[in-house]
């Protein structure tokens, strides 16, 4: 019974440890953190631990790839659509299209695992017209 009690114990610690955000060190720029606004007028909260899109939808982020220009995070439970999934958010940095900074893809958004949303999609950062799975990038300006 003894050794019941404890797997069961071991098998929960386990699934909760697998629950656990896994972040790296990278220092997040500073230009890809606040409020934003796109050009749909959805606004946007974004720092190291959350992506928001306003009024509903939250994105717990996992880890940032600053190199490589991503962020793999795990959809709130309570967004409207692909609660508890993971998605891949690609973003890029814009030059000479004031007043829009930066941009981001929902590369994948539907992902059963955190793995799988990192390594299924890449945005094609050398079109930002259609380089999001044939839609432009959304455009960023910060607000306050």
């Amino acid at each position: 019974m003894q050794k019941l009690a404890f797997m069961i114990l071991f098998l929960s610690m386990i699934s909760i440890g697998d629950k656990k955000p896994i972040r790296n060190n990278e220092k997040v720029p500073a230009m890809f953190k606040g409020n934003f606004v796109d050009d749909y007028g959805i606004r946007y909260t974004v720092n190291d631990t959350l992506f928001i899109q306003y009024p509903r939808t939250k994105y717990h982020v996992i880890r940032w790839n600053v190199k490589d220009r991503y962020i793999v995070a795990r959809n709130d439970d309570q967004n409207p659509g692909e609660g508890g999934l993971y998605t891949r958010i690609d973003y890029m940095q814009f030059s000479n299209m004031e007043p829009w900074k930066w941009g981001f893809c929902l590369s994948v958004y539907d992902a059963k695992t955190d793995q799988i949303a990192e390594t299924t999609a890449k945005a094609d950062r050398q079109n930002p017209k259609k380089g999001c799975n044939g839609f432009p990038f959304s455009r960023m300006k910060r607000v306050e």
